[in-house]
């Protein structure tokens, strides 16, 4: 279930990709029950022991997921791109990026959670 916060901003954003936002919300916060969603840095946030990853909707060309300490990761997921201080970002171009990157994108969030358990 969308967090009401979440849903309030999806709702009033003006984002040509808004439909692909959603979908990666709901697909993010359904890879694992622990995952905690908020609003924070103006946007999405999803979060277990700490943040865990962010989405920027201030940027309108793709829908944009900032993992904020992928270094931690062990193993590639084949959709993020490697960024400076341990980031990575998730780009969505389009609704056929998100459906063929879902499956990543929950292996990511289930690792994050993995990663956070065993800390």
């Amino acid at each position: 279930m969308m967090n009401d916060k979440i849903q309030q901003l999806i709702d009033t954003l003006d984002h040509p990709l808004k439909k692909e936002m959603f979908e990666v919300i709901t697909i993010i916060q359904n890879a694992n029950p622990k995952i905690e969603s908020s609003i924070k840095w103006g946007g999405p946030n999803f979060s277990f022991k700490g943040d865990m990853a962010t989405i920027n909707p201030k940027i309108k060309n793709y829908v944009i997921v900032i993992f904020h300490k992928a270094s931690l990761f062990n193993g590639d997921f084949g959709f993020l791109e490697e960024q400076t201080k341990g980031k990575a970002y998730a780009k969505f171009y389009n609704m056929e990026d998100v459906k063929t990157h879902a499956d990543g994108l929950k292996k990511a969030v289930n690792a994050w959670v993995t990663l956070m358990e065993n800390a």
